[in-house]
């Protein structure tokens, strides 16, 4: 389900929306952009701790051999945080952001285990997600592999240096596979390959303007200029 009460009157929430999920691949930006808007707009942050597990190396060295304990425990502590977070007195007060949707946890689960693992992974999921709500608006940040490669590079986390193209190539062709399907969440996919909306303010705007819209349930598109103009 959704948490679809309306923002109430005399909220300072700019958005139409009271939970949103910013996704993308890895190094598209996510966390960058939730607490830009946390900064900017004052949004309670739920933010992915994946620096914690502690398989995440290994499994970028050897992914056939950790592939099953770093997806149960990204899982699990995702739940955990989501549970405490989602389940606080003040549910949804004005605007709540996550870098990350719990859908995530299957899609990289069935991108990296293997038929039998994934069975049993996808069975302990469905139980964990039954009880959460879905965003009211899920946004992907969508950037090319040569893109997100030269974001993961920059940044400079030793683990990260094994992550391959067809590896980030995989894990988009997941998340497409998904949205393809889901028809229950608005998903606003925004073209942001070759842009900085962390040093270019005006880029930054453009793209929170496009956030600041309704949209209907299922996938809607759009994409900015060098400029910030929307296209």
């Amino acid at each position: 389900m959704s948490d679809t009460r309306p923002v109430p009157e005399n909220s300072t929430n700019p958005f139409p929306h009271r939970f949103i999920a910013i996704e993308g691949n890895i190094g598209a930006g996510k966390t960058t952009l939730c607490k830009m808007l946390k900064e900017d707009y004052g949004a309670e942050l739920i933010l992915e701790q994946f620096t914690d597990n502690p398989f995440l190396p290994y499994f970028y060295e050897n992914p056939e051999r950790y592939a099953f304990p770093v997806e149960l425990f990204f899982m699990t502590e995702r739940h955990k945080q989501l549970q405490e977070a989602l389940s606080k007195p003040s549910l949804f007060p004005s605007l709540t952001i996550a870098d990350y949707f719990f859908i995530k946890t299957l899609l990289f689960a069935k991108n990296n285990l293997n038929e039998e693992e994934y069975r049993l992974f996808q069975r302990l999921f469905h139980t964990l997600n039954a009880t959460f709500p879905k965003p009211d608006l899920l946004v992907y940040l969508h950037r090319s592999v040569d893109d997100l490669l030269g974001n993961i590079h920059q940044r400079g986390r030793n683990y990260e240096r094994h992550i391959k193209p067809e590896y980030l190539l995989s894990l988009q062709e997941a998340y497409f596979s998904y949205f393809k399907n889901e028809q229950n969440v608005p998903i606003l996919i925004i073209e942001v390959t070759g842009l900085d909306f962390h040093a270019d303010r005006n880029v930054y705007h453009q793209l929170t303007s496009l956030i600041k819209r309704s949209y209907p349930k299922g996938i809607c598109r759009a994409s900015l200029t060098g400029s910030g103009r929307e296209v």
